[in-house]
C-alpha cells in the first residue's frame, strides 16, 4: 500500500481515478472508518475546490483527505469534519485530486457533488461544536465496538 501511496500523484495525474478506503475519524460523519472507500479524480490548478473534499500532500509526506476551508492564492486550508480544531495547510500544487464519490458499505456509490450530499455536509458544519463533540464522541466508540 505505502508504494501505491508513494505514487499516488502519478496514477491520478495520468487520469485514472483512485479508490482507496477511508483510514481514519477525521472525515466523520459523511465518510465512515474502515468501511467506506473514496473515489478521488484529478483537479485542474484552475477547478474551484472551497468547500471541497481533497486529498492532498502535507510538507512531511504524509497523504490526507480533508474539506478546504480555505484558499489564499497558493496556500490551501484543510480541516477534517470530525476534527474539531486542528487545520492543516498546504500549497495548491500539493493538492492531489479531489473525492468524487463514496462508495459506502452497502456498495451503493454516493456522488459528492449532488443536493442531498451538499444538504447533509450543511446540516452537519452548522451544528455548534458541543453537539458535534458529543455526536463524534459516540460515533467513534459505536465504530470501535463494531470492529471487536
Amino acid at each position: 500500500m505505502q508504494k501505491v501511496l508513494d505514487n499516488i500523484e502519478n496514477i491520478v495525474e495520468e487520469g485514472g481515478n483512485f479508490r482507496m478506503i477511508v483510514t481514519g475519524y477525521s472525515m466523520l460523519p459523511l465518510l465512515g472508518y474502515g468501511h467506506d472507500h473514496i473515489i478521488v479524480r484529478r483537479t485542474d490548478i484552475e477547478e474551484p475546490i472551497l468547500g471541497r473534499i481533497a486529498m492532498f500532500r502535507t510538507p512531511n509526506r504524509r497523504i490526507i483527505v480533508h474539506r478546504v476551508i480555505a484558499v489564499d492564492g497558493d496556500k490551501i486550508t484543510f480541516h477534517g469534519d470530525g476534527n474539531l480544531a486542528q487545520t492543516e495547510e498546504c500549497s495548491r500544487k500539493d493538492v492531489i485530486g479531489v473525492v468524487d464519490a463514496v462508495i459506502r458499505e452497502s456498495g451503493k456509490e454516493v456522488s459528492c457533488t449532488t443536493r442531498w450530499w451538499h444538504i447533509r455536509e450543511r446540516i452537519w458544519l452548522a451544528q455548534p461544536l458541543i453537539i458535534r463533540r458529543y455526536a463524534l464522541g459516540i460515533m467513534r466508540r459505536w465504530l470501535n465496538f463494531k470492529r471487536k
